[in-house]
C-alpha cells in the first residue's frame, strides 16, 4: 500500500478551536456575504446551499458546497437540503470542467474530526480538480503546496462559467 503523507493537513486541522454554536461558525458567517463581493471566495449561492472556493486549497479550484443550515449531521439533511447539495456537486463539476479541464475529481465530506474534517460542526463537501501528475515532491517532502492561480482570479472565471451554467 502506497501511503502520501500530508503534515500541513493536521496543522491546519488543529488550528481550528471547534464550537458548536453557528454564531461562531466560519460557514455560517461566510453564508451572510455577498459573492459579488471581491474580498470573499463565494462562487455561488441557491436556496439551501452556498458554493464557495477553499482558502486553503488541495488544488486550484477546489470548491465546497455548503448547507446554510449548521449541523454536523448528514443523515439530518431535509430531502430538499440534500438534493440541492448533489444538484450543486453536478453544476460545480460543470463549471470546473468548463473552466479548468481537469482529468479528473475527487468528491466528500469528512464527518467528524477523527474523519479529518477541519470544521467538524458545519458539514460541507469537497470537489477537488484533479490532474495527471498534480501531486508531486511539494506538498509530500516540502510541506508546501503549489497553486498556480490566484483564487480571485479563479473565483472570477467560475462565476461566469455559473453563470452561463444556469442560462
Amino acid at each position: 500500500m502506497k501511503k502520501l503523507w500530508s503534515p500541513w493537513r493536521s496543522k491546519y486541522i488543529e488550528s481550528f478551536n471547534s464550537d458548536p454554536d453557528p454564531s461562531k461558525c466560519i460557514f455560517c458567517q461566510i453564508a451572510a456575504l455577498d459573492p459579488n463581493e471581491p474580498d470573499n471566495l463565494i462562487v455561488h449561492k441557491d436556496k439551501y446551499t452556498f458554493t464557495l472556493m477553499n482558502l486553503y486549497p488541495y488544488n486550484n479550484g477546489h470548491l465546497m458546497i455548503v448547507p446554510y443550515r449548521h449541523t454536523s449531521d448528514f443523515t439530518s439533511l431535509s430531502k430538499e437540503e440534500y438534493s440541492e447539495l448533489m444538484k450543486n456537486l453536478q453544476l460545480a463539476q460543470q463549471a470546473l470542467l468548463k473552466v479548468m479541464n481537469p482529468h479528473g475529481f475527487n468528491i466528500g465530506a469528512n464527518i467528524g474530526r477523527v474523519a479529518g474534517a477541519g470544521i467538524e460542526d458545519h458539514i460541507h463537501f469537497h470537489i477537488v480538480p484533479r490532474w495527471n501528475g498534480d501531486s508531486n515532491f511539494m506538498p509530500v517532502i516540502g510541506e508546501v503546496k503549489v497553486i498556480s492561480q490566484d483564487l480571485q482570479e479563479t473565483k472570477s472565471r467560475l462565476i461566469q462559467a455559473y453563470s452561463e451554467l444556469l442560462k
